[in-house]
């Protein structure tokens, strides 16, 4: 898994489980995609996106782990035939970490319709297949080393009988794409950091984060069996992850590393590794192709094979997961909406180009006020 259930709040309600992030260079300009509600919450688990929720697509252009600029989505009640409502909002500078910041509409809509704007801009959601692969043998063997500080242990496997952990499941799949005159006059810089959030209203009226995802994987290594971690990860802003979370992942990867023997300094590399991971964000320049790899993290396309670049770096060794994207059920497509749509037809011919707000009012970073 890479945040699939990664906590006891996403488990409550796997609506609001981010179980992953990708941005990566599209057929118009940056593609962000956000992955909830996963099947592996069981056939119980409540469907559809939460009504009374925001999923939000968080970007830092300044280097702060501070967001500057976000896209939120929020949802209406289902119908009859399962679609909803939708709104798309983006908020800058300041309102961008303001939840009671309003924000420009720039879209609305219903899901499992292509949207667009006259400028460009497309928004895709619906079910989809979920286009991550794990091996469930390898995670959970990562997940007790880390969590017991000792060597990885992998047990044997017939390689031809090992399959995804999420093989023939759904997501509910959030796909937004921007080109670069909509989003490069709202940062300040090309290198960008990006997460997403999924929040719930409060009765008090006010929003309770839920979910936080960014790099991939992070909470199924350091806190798959540490439920008080797992909600800290999410819980804390990015900002704060250095000086939250620095030790406790440099305690864990050198206890890790020492123990496969891999180094002469395995506390050194347990703070190369904090330092590299934290704050966690998903770093991108934009206009660049996606690369998340072990040497580099640049964006994650939607074929990264992201657990095993993230199981090598952290243990400091090659350690393959055994699987590879044929493991995935429905490929990704190289065209709008990139995902694999989980039922035929999932827009209606043509593209709908939805009314919203004039953008070009103010196209200086930090100018709209909402």
């Amino acid at each position: 898994m890479s945040h699939h259930l990664d906590s006891p709040a996403a488990r409550a309600d796997a609506r609001l489980n981010i179980c992953d992030t990708y941005v990566f260079r599209g057929d118009r300009g940056t593609v962000l995609v956000m992955n909830v509600c996963s099947d592996a919450a069981g056939p119980d688990t409540p469907k559809g996106f939460h009504p009374e929720a925001r999923y939000e697509f968080k970007i830092d252009s300044t280097g702060d782990a501070v967001e500057n600029l976000t896209y939120r989505f929020t949802f209406g009640a289902a119908g009859a035939d399962g679609a909803q409502s939708l709104e798309l909002r983006r908020l800058v500078g300041e309102d961008a970490s303001d939840d009671h910041a309003q924000g420009v509409l720039l879209l609305s809509g219903t899901t499992g319709r292509e949207l667009a704007t006259e400028s460009g801009l497309r928004v895709w959601t619906g079910r989809a297949s979920d286009p991550f692969w794990m091996n469930p043998a390898v995670v959970e063997a990562v997940g007790h080393a880390f969590q017991q500080g000792t060597d990885v242990d992998v047990p044997a496997q017939d390689a031809s009988q090992v399959s995804s952990l999420f093989a023939g499941q759904k997501i509910l799949s959030i796909v937004l794409e921007v080109p670069d005159t909509g989003l490069l006059p709202f940062t300040r810089d090309t290198h960008i950091g990006m997460w997403a959030t999924t929040a719930l209203a409060t009765d008090a009226g006010g929003w309770h984060r839920i979910n936080r995802c960014g790099l991939p994987m992070v909470s199924p290594i350091f806190a798959q069996f540490d439920d008080e971690l797992a909600e800290k990860l999410n819980q804390t802003a990015p900002a704060d992850d250095p000086q939250t979370f620095g030790d406790v992942i440099t305690d864990r990867v050198a206890a890790v590393v020492a123990a496969r023997g891999t180094t002469t300094d395995p506390r050194g590399y347990g703070r190369d590794i904090a330092d590299r991971l934290l704050p966690d964000v998903l770093p991108y320049v934009i206009g660049t192709p996606a690369v998340f790899g072990f040497t580099k993290f640049n964006g994650r396309a939607l074929t990264d094979n992201a657990g095993e670049v993230m199981f090598s770096l952290t243990t400091d060794s090659a350690l393959s997961i055994g699987l590879s994207q044929d493991a995935v059920d429905t490929p990704t497509t190289s065209s709008f909406p990139y995902v694999a749509a989980a039922v035929r037809g999932r827009h209606s011919p043509g593209v709908t180009v939805v009314h919203r707000q004039v953008e070009a009012d103010s196209r200086e970073f930090g100018c709209q006020n909402g």
